[in-house]
């Protein structure tokens, strides 16, 4: 067996569905997933020393708070690679703790991870031997442990959010530091590590409700939206991320320049809202889903600013364009930091971007969002009597995550194949596999209702929550709500646990559930929670769509004769699909899918017409 060089298994593309151990699928080092555990060690003893302080009376600054927060962030998935910040990191919570050790007589009561204070490198390296997800022996705890802690990692991302609006609420910072004790504490029992992995779920109901308050105040409610996802003939700077704040700070330094912002992947839903429809040179959203940078980077032509995560390890084609800031960094990009009040100089990136051409346009057309709760309840009534009509049957939560790996399509399969009496709400990246396919609309309701961020994914929780008051019903799972989420890393996580809290059942979560969760985990939400996978896009159909089951006339292992010979309608069907051969004896013995397979044709899309 190989040995390990590093263990990761936080998100959807871990080898095997088993774990990183060689190399991270996401491209981090060893070094770097070494690193990455060592700061949530020291993050864990600067959270005890942090609680031991409060229960001794004293106040604690925020800049504790914050920093928690932040090393929480820099180890999501695709955010930090850069090995120099990280251990900078692990310095800078080392003199926070320090700090905070001079105000306890006693330090007996600590830990030694608390108690850990070295900052040379042979001591950090040594560290990182030491510390990591495999260190708890028992599958389970070591499960439940991940769970919260990945959970804690989405949370802190939507909590640094909030404070960079200048909100915060003071029960949050204290649950996620009081948890990343409790987790390493040796008298918790199974029970109590389930107990307190519904609680994270309450509290990430919370901090999404304080990022929604947060957003909502300083740029007003989003509402309906066209966006442009062409280009215009001015060079350009390309945002990605979720950072609004950031955002804002660089158009206001970029208006009147000549240079244009357009927003890539996470970023897209900053166009819904008000405030920022004042900048002219805010123009149109570039691209796809994160995973797509390398080709669609390039072509940009401009810098590229990441405020967040996904980072995917730029190539060195465009490497010098890339910009990052907040908690992502990349070695041999330039960081933009803050300075003392919070205000980030992005006159380098703009001066960057006068010397690039514009765009290279890989689209053209609009795309349409803005269905945050605040613009769904202002349609209420014409959903609710939609619904009471028939005309709409059913709501498809398809929100979360997108990812590259090929199986991926059966989110666009399965939008593509809905009932034409289903809307889909969504939110987060995963709305790239469907947003452009124009489903067409339901009463002039879209039927894709994009509310935005993955962090709003709250507002669809708020939407179901009003649908269950006005239609007076008892559980929520009592809706006509499906939940059929993709996920891949931590903000999925906490969103995941925050609809276990609000009481949400019958979670599909895919394309894969996660490496982290034990066998017994897996069976504990599987019967409390009625969490599943996914199956087949037919499969998943039949299962959500009971009514309209039936035995289908035509199936991909029929012969093409046989299906002609069934229905004289088929061969038309089949032809105009470019299966321009059917004369031919052989090809009329040759299976659907057979013959599919040889034209290029989508099979489950021509049964889909045949069965019809």
């Amino acid at each position: 067996m190989m040995e390990n060089k590093m263990f990761c298994y936080q998100c959807q593309e871990t080898v095997g569905n088993q774990g990183c151990s060689q190399v991270g699928v996401c491209g981090k080092t060893p070094e770097t997933a070494g690193l990455q555990d060592l700061l949530i060690d020291v993050t864990k003893g600067l959270a005890e020393v942090i609680n031991e302080v409060r229960c001794k009376g004293k106040e604690i600054n925020n800049v504790y708070d914050d920093q928690v927060s932040e090393n929480l962030f820099i180890t999501i998935t695709n955010a930090n690679f850069d090995d120099q910040m990280i251990i900078e990191a692990v310095r800078k919570t080392l003199t926070l703790k320090k700090e905070l050790l001079l105000q306890l007589d006693d330090q007996a009561v600590l830990s030694n991870r608390a108690l850990w204070m070295e900052m040379e490198i042979e001591a950090i390296e040594k560290r990182m031997q030491m510390v990591g997800v495999l260190e708890t022996a028992d599958e389970d705890i070591r499960s439940l442990k991940q769970l919260i802690t990945y959970g804690l990692k989405g949370m802190a991302a939507y909590n640094k959010h909030a404070h960079a609006l200048g909100f915060r609420k003071d029960e949050i910072d204290r649950f996620i530091e009081t948890t990343l004790v409790k987790i390493e504490t040796s008298t918790m029992s199974l029970n109590d590590y389930v107990a307190l992995t519904m609680e994270t779920g309450k509290y990430g109901v919370q901090v999404m409700e304080l990022l929604d308050q947060a957003n909502t105040s300083t740029y007003g409610n989003p509402e309906i939206t066209e966006v442009n996802i062409g280009v215009r003939n001015n060079p350009g700077i390309l945002v990605s991320g979720h950072d609004l704040k950031d955002l804002e700070m660089l158009l206001e330094q970029t208006k009147d320049t000549g240079i244009d912002v357009y927003t890539h992947s996470e970023m897209l839903p900053a166009h819904y809202y008000p405030f920022f429809k004042k900048y002219p040179n805010f123009v149109g959203n570039y691209g796809n889903a994160w995973w797509k940078q390398r080709e669609e980077f390039k072509a940009f032509n401009g810098p590229v600013l990441l405020t967040t995560n996904c980072l995917v390890p730029p190539l060195a084609s465009y490497q010098e364009r890339v910009y990052t800031t907040g908690a992502v960094g990349f070695e041999g990009c330039v960081h933009i930091d803050k300075d003392e009040h919070g205000y980030k100089d992005f006159s380098q990136i703009i001066e960057h971007a006068k010397k690039c051409l514009a765009p290279t346009q890989i689209e053209t057309g609009k795309i349409v969002g803005g269905f945050a709760h605040h613009q769904v309840l202002a349609l209420a009534d014409q959903i609710v009597t939609a619904v009471k009509n028939g005309d709409i049957k059913k709501f498809v939560v398809m929100a979360g995550c997108d990812g590259r790996h090929p199986t991926r399509q059966y989110y666009t399969d399965f939008a593509q194949s809905l009932p034409t009496d289903s809307v889909i709400l969504t939110a987060g990246c995963a709305k790239y596999r469907y947003n452009k396919l124009d489903l067409g609309t339901i009463n002039g309701i879209p039927r894709v209702l994009d509310a935005g961020q993955c962090n709003d994914s709250y507002s669809l929780a708020m939407i179901a929550l009003k649908l269950k008051e006005v239609f007076a019903l008892e559980d929520i799972n009592e809706l006509p709500v499906i939940y059929n989420i993709a996920w891949y890393e931590q903000k999925a996580v906490i969103v995941l646990l925050a609809l276990l809290s609000l009481g949400v059942k019958n979670i599909h979560l895919g394309p894969t559930l996660p490496a982290f969760l034990s066998p017994n985990i897996v069976d504990f939400l599987v019967d409390n929670f009625q969490i599943s996978g996914i199956q087949s896009v037919q499969e998943d159909l039949n299962l959500f769509f009971p009514q309209t089951k039936k035995e289908d006339k035509f199936h991909r292992d029929m012969l093409v004769g046989s299906i002609i010979g069934m229905d004289p309608q088929a061969a038309q069907i089949l032809s105009d699909s470019g299966m321009g051969c059917l004369g031919c004896p052989a090809s009329q013995s040759e299976t659907l899918a057979d013959a599919c397979l040889v034209h290029g044709l989508d099979v489950e899309e021509i049964l889909k017409q045949l069965n019809q």
